[in-house]
C-alpha cells in the first residue's frame, strides 16, 4: 500500500450488504419508507442499489398510489441492464420487477422508432403497458413531440444519474423535467451518486429542489458497511515529460486495474490514443496473443511472468467484442486491466477491479466520483481500493504552466473533497454547562462546541442533514476558495468571507442568520473530520484529549467556534502540496495563482517593473511582500509574478523557435 494522501479505515460491518425480510439492503429501506412522497431525490454512491431501491417504489406506486406507468430513464443504453427483469418475490418482496421487452428501449435497435415507441406507451391504455426502460435522449425527444405536459399524469418518471440534469435553459431534459413537475401530477423519482456537477450550473432551481423529498446515504455508511473492503486511498504522483515515462513506477500489475488514459485535447495526451496503448502494452510486458472470440489480449508480466488479461476499450474496431465478455464475467480470474479513454466509469460494473489509475485530472469532481466509484465495490478479491492521478508538474519554462497548475489545483481540491465524502461525518452540537465535550451512541461520535449556534430552521437542518457533501464541493469548485487555498489564504478571509459567499450563493432565500448557522457548521464539521486526536496524561494523572486541526492542537474540552474559526480548513491541501513537489515547482504554483490575483496590462507592468528593482536595491535584494500592509507594495508583488509568468512563457517560446 502507499503513502497516501488520503487514507481511511472502514469496520467491515456487512451492514450495507444484509438484507432485511423485504429483500431490501439498509440503503433501499431508507428510500422505501420514502415510498409516498410524490417527488423523491435519492443520493447515493455506487453500489449501494439504487436501481433496486427504484423497483421497490415503482412497484408500490403501481399497486397501491395510483400511478399507472412508470418511465425509467438512464444515460446510456448500457446502463439499461441495472433495470432488468429482477425477481424480487424470492426475497421476501410481494412482487417481481418484469419489463415487457418491447418497451425495455436500451436494447439494439434504431434510436427514431425508440422515441416512437415510448410516445406510444405513454398513449397505450393497456394495463400490461406499465413499465419502460430508455435512454434520458429518448426520453427528451419524446417530450418534444409531446403536446401536453399532462399526459404524464400518474406517470413516474424515474431519472437515473441525475447529474446529468441541468436547471440552465440550454438543459433540454432539465427543462423537460420543469414543466412535467410543474404542469402534471407525475410522479418523479430521481437518483444519482455525484449530486454536484462538474460546472456552475444547479440541478434544479433552490424553488423546485426544495419541493423534493431527499434520501441520502452516505459512501461512509456504503463502505463501512461492507464485508470485504477495509480501507481507501488516494495518492497522486506527480511527472514530467510523459505520463508514459512515469506509468512504470505508479501502474501495479499484481492489482486488478482499470487505467484512463487522458484525453486527445488535453495537455497530458501525446495526441496518439492508440499509440499510448500500444506503450501501455510495452510497460506491462510482452503481447502472448489476443482471443478472436471476444478481444482480450494475453500479457506476460515482465516483473512476474505472469499471465494477465487486458481488455482494450481505446481501439474502436472489435470493441463491442470486448465489452460483451465484460458483461458477461463472473470471477476474478476473468480478468487483470482495462485500459480506456472515455469508457468504464459511470454504471461499470467490475466489482473486483482494486485500483483506479488516472491520468491526468478529469474535467469534473462528478467524474472523479464516478471513477473511484468503479473500484469501491465490495468484493471478497480485494481488503483495499485504490484511487491513483498521474499529474504533470509544472514547470516555469514550460509555456504550459498554468494548465499544469489549475490540474494540480483540481486533483487536491478533489482529494479533500472525497477525504470528507468517503469519512464519516460528525455530529456537532452546541455545548451547554456542565455537558460532556464528546459522546459515542449508535449513530456514531458527536462533539459539543462552545459558542455554536442551535439551528433554527427546517432549511439549514436540511443543509446539514442532505446537502453537507454537495455544498463542500461547491466550496471547493469555487475560483476565489480554489485560489485562496493555492495561496495560503488566511482563516479569516477563507471562513469568515469566501466560505459565506459561496453558501449565499447558493441558498440565496437563506437569511444572514441562517447562512452564518451554516456557515458554522460547514466549516467546523470540514475542520473537525479529519482532524488528528492524541492523548496526553498530566501530573495528576488525567488523560486530556487534544485534536489536532492545521498546525494547531486544541483540547477537545476547550473547542469553541471562534477557535475553529481561526483555522483555516483547507491549510490541509497547502501542506500537501508542498509535501508532495519540490520548492521550485511550488514557487511556480505560487506566481501563477499570485499572477491571478491582479489584472495588469503590459503598460502597468512597464510602469511597475523599475519601481519594484528600485525596491528590491533599497532593501537589499528582498523581493516586495504580498503579506504587506503597504498597497504598492502587494500591487509590486502580485506584479512581480506576472512578470515572471511572462518571461517564463517568452523564453519557452524563443526555445521551442530554435
Amino acid at each position: 500500500m502507499s503513502n497516501n494522501i488520503v487514507e481511511i479505515n472502514y469496520h467491515q460491518t456487512g451492514k450495507s450488504t444484509n438484507t432485511d425480510e423485504l429483500g431490501m439492503r439498509e440503503m433501499q429501506a431508507k428510500v422505501y419508507a420514502k415510498r409516498q412522497s410524490q417527488y423523491l431525490l435519492v443520493k447515493a454512491p455506487p453500489a449501494s442499489g439504487k436501481s433496486r431501491a427504484l423497483m421497490f417504489v415503482a412497484l408500490d406506486k403501481l399497486a397501491n398510489q395510483g400511478v399507472k406507468k412508470v418511465i425509467v430513464a438512464v444515460p446510456e443504453k448500457s446502463i439499461g441492464k441495472s433495470f432488468k427483469n429482477t425477481e424480487l418475490s424470492k426475497y421476501g418482496f410481494y412482487e417481481d420487477w418484469i419489463v415487457d421487452p418491447q418497451y425495455d428501449l436500451t436494447l439494439p435497435g434504431g434510436d427514431k422508432g425508440k422515441v416512437d415507441k415510448l410516445v406510444e406507451f405513454l398513449h397505450n391504455d393497456d394495463p400490461e403497458a406499465r413499465i419502460a426502460i430508455c435512454t434520458h435522449a429518448t426520453l427528451r425527444f419524446a417530450y418534444q413531440r409531446i403536446e401536453d405536459d399532462r399526459d404524464f399524469d400518474d406517470v413516474m418518471v424515474a431519472i437515473d444519474e441525475f447529474h446529468h440534469v441541468s436547471a440552465d435553459d440550454s438543459s433540454v431534459l432539465g427543462t423537460a423535467l420543469k414543466n412535467i413537475l410543474h404542469n402534471s401530477t407525475a410522479h418523479i423519482f430521481t437518483m444519482t451518486g455525484s449530486y454536484f456537477r462538474g460546472d456552475s450550473a444547479p440541478i434544479l432551481t433552490a424553488e423546485d429542489e426544495a419541493l423534493f423529498d431527499k434520501v441520502t446515504y452516505t459512501y461512509y455508511e456504503q463502505l463501512d458497511g461492507y464485508q470485504y473492503l477495509k480501507s481507501f486511498g488516494i495518492d497522486y504522483k506527480f511527472y514530467q515529460g510523459t505520463y508514459l515515462d512515469a506509468l512504470p513506477k505508479a501502474l501495479d500489475t499484481t492489482k486488478k486495474t482499470i487505467i484512463h488514459i487522458p484525453n486527445v485535447n488535453s495537455g497530458e495526451s501525446t495526441k496518439d490514443k492508440y499509440g499510448e496503448v500500444d506503450q501501455i502494452f510495452d510497460v506491462i510486458g510482452t503481447v502472448v496473443g489476443q482471443d478472436e472470440n471476444t478481444g482480450i489480449y494475453t500479457i506476460k508480466d515482465k516483473e512476474t511472468g505472469q499471465l494477465l488479461k487486458v481488455a482494450d476499450l481505446v481501439n474502436e474496431d472489435g470493441r463491442e467484442r470486448v465489452q460483451e465478455y465484460l458483461r458477461n464475467m463472473t470471477a476474478p480470474e476473468d480478468l487483470d486491466i482495462i485500459i480506456a479513454l472515455g469508457m468504464a466509469k459511470e454504471g461499470f460494473d467490475w466489482p473486483y477491479a482494486e485500483q483506479a489509475l488516472t491520468i491526468g485530472y478529469r474535467h469534473s469532481l462528478t467524474e472523479v466520483v464516478q471513477i473511484i466509484g468503479r473500484v469501491t465495490r465490495d468484493s471478497s478479491n480485494k481488503t483495499h481500493s485504490q484511487f491513483t492521478n498521474l499529474i504533470e508538474q509544472p514547470d516555469a519554462k514550460n509555456s504550459d504552466v498554468e494548465y499544469a497548475v489549475n490540474q494540480i489545483l483540481k486533483a487536491i481540491t478533489a482529494s479533500l473533497l472525497m477525504e470528507q465524502v468517503m469519512a464519516p461525518q460528525i455530529h456537532l452540537k452546541p455545548r451547554k454547562k456542565d455537558e460532556p465535550a464528546q459522546s459515542s451512541d449508535g449513530n456514531g461520535t458527536s462533539l459539543r462546541i462552545k459558542g455554536l449556534h442551535e439551528i433554527t430552521s427546517d432549511k439549514v437542518r436540511d443543509i446539514l442533514e442532505n446537502d453537507m457533501n454537495d455544498l463542500q464541493a461547491a466550496i471547493l469548485q469555487d475560483a476565489a476558495v480554489k485560489k485562496g487555498i493555492a495561496g495560503d489564504v488566511s482563516a479569516e478571509i477563507m471562513n469568515k468571507e469566501l466560505i459565506p459567499k459561496v453558501i449565499m450563493s447558493r441558498y440565496p432565500d437563506l437569511s444572514d442568520e441562517e447562512v452564518e448557522e451554516v456557515r458554522q457548521y460547514t466549516v467546523a464539521q470540514t475542520n473537525l473530520q479529519h482532524a488528528e486526536t492524541e492523548s496526553t496524561v498530566d501530573e495528576q494523572g488525567n488523560t486530556n484529549d487534544f485534536l489536532k486541526m492545521a498546525d494547531k492542537f486544541i483540547n477537545i474540552d476547550d473547542l469553541d467556534i471562534n477557535l475553529i474559526d481561526q483555522i483555516n480548513p483547507f491549510q490541509r491541501a497547502y501542506d500537501v502540496i508542498s509535501q508532495n513537489i519540490d520548492s521550485s515547482v511550488l514557487r511556480t504554483i505560487e506566481n501563477m495563482i499570485d499572477a491571478k490575483k491582479y489584472e495588469f496590462d503590459d503598460d502597468e507592468l512597464v510602469y511597475l517593473y523599475p519601481q519594484i528593482k528600485k525596491f528590491m536595491f533599497e532593501h537589499n535584494g528582498q523581493e516586495p511582500s504580498k503579506d504587506s500592509r503597504d498597497e504598492l507594495e502587494v500591487k509590486m508583488a502580485y506584479a512581480l509574478s506576472t512578470l515572471r509568468i511572462k518571461f517564463a512563457r517568452k523564453r519557452a517560446e524563443n526555445e521551442s523557435e530554435d
